[in-house]
């Protein structure tokens, strides 16, 4: 009894041993790329879910584009007012002279529909700019059924002459038309290459001078430097290079002719390339020779000998 007593005793006294397999260990969860973020993981999961959607919206677009379809239905509503009664009917043509009007109805009325709001004004417009005569073009819808042309044209300030043809150039050398030898207008020639670009220097050239302008028949662009000038007496005068220069020789030659009458006197050429100088040149036909010319103490000529 008391041996099975003792047994009981040191059986409850001893601790019972415990298994690893049984033991459960609570491990430590590692934080995630979304824990790690400075915000919270909700509003991370929802910035992210509407740029997804964005890229979607993107994405959709590009294709819609690709396909076309905002044209086609823009197509379509515009086509649809045009049924309602606003559609092209007439084209009002402004300010043309000179371009075939023929050719203005041609170009307005070239329109993938005649639909108003289809109608393509830039178009239009950058056609209408090839003619040369149109300096400027506007083009306008007037509601319910009219298309404006409203033209400006170039003038016409001189005739060039190069490779053998004759054009009709504007102040800043663009071309106009073709001229026929017998039907010239009144206007100065210039004659060389790219003589029709320096078109204005020579209108304002001749400016300073007017009391030589109705004399001047024409000039030649020499060497894309300077200009030889050609009255209607026959003479050449040669002027210096640069505008200024040319101005002020052009100036002195005026005074001269109108103190010692050089023009109509049967000489050929003057050449005042030479600062300081005036060089005369006469016909080399038998029995020419050098008139008197007198010229005034006043005029401003210095070192301008009368003839060599």
């Amino acid at each position: 009894m008391s041996a099975r007593i003792a047994r009981g005793t040191s059986s409850r006294a001893r601790p019972r041993a415990s298994s690893s397999r049984g033991r459960t260990t609570k491990r430590r969860k590692d934080p995630g790329l979304l824990d790690a973020l400075p915000f919270p993981a909700e509003t991370v999961r929802r910035v992210s879910w509407w740029i997804f959607l964005g890229m979607l919206i993107a994405v959709a677009l590009a294709v819609a584009s690709a396909l076309r379809v905002p044209q086609m239905v823009g197509t379509a509503i515009g086509e649809n007012i045009g049924r309602a009664g606003f559609a092209v009917e007439r084209v009002e043509i402004k300010g043309a002279k000179q371009v075939p009007r023929l050719a203005i109805y041609n170009i307005a009325w070239d329109q993938p529909s005649t639909a108003m709001p289809l109608v393509d004004l830039d178009l239009t417009r950058e056609r209408l700019l090839r003619f040369g005569w149109v300096k400027e073009a506007r083009v306008s819808r007037r509601w319910p059924d009219t298309l404006v042309v409203d033209i400006v044209e170039r003038q016409p300030a001189a005739i060039w002459q190069h490779n053998q043809q004759l054009a009709l150039i504007d102040a800043e050398g663009v071309v106009l038309d073709q001229v026929k030898l017998d039907a010239m207008p009144d206007l100065p020639l210039v004659i060389g290459p790219a003589a029709n670009r320096h078109a204005n220097e020579f209108a304002k050239l001749t400016e300073a001078a007017p009391q030589l302008k109705p004399m001047v028949e024409g000039a030649t662009w020499v060497g894309g430097r300077r200009w030889d000038i050609r009255f209607q007496s026959g003479e050449v005068l040669a002027l210096p290079e640069g505008e200024e220069a040319s101005k002020k020789a052009l100036i002195q030659f005026a005074r001269m002719d109108q103190s010692a009458q050089l023009l109509g006197r049967g000489l050929v050429r003057f050449d005042m390339r030479i600062p300081g100088k005036f060089i005369v040149r006469v016909s080399r036909e038998p029995g020419s020779t050098v008139p008197d010319i007198d010229l005034a103490p006043s005029t401003p000529v210095p070192d301008a000998p009368r003839t060599i």
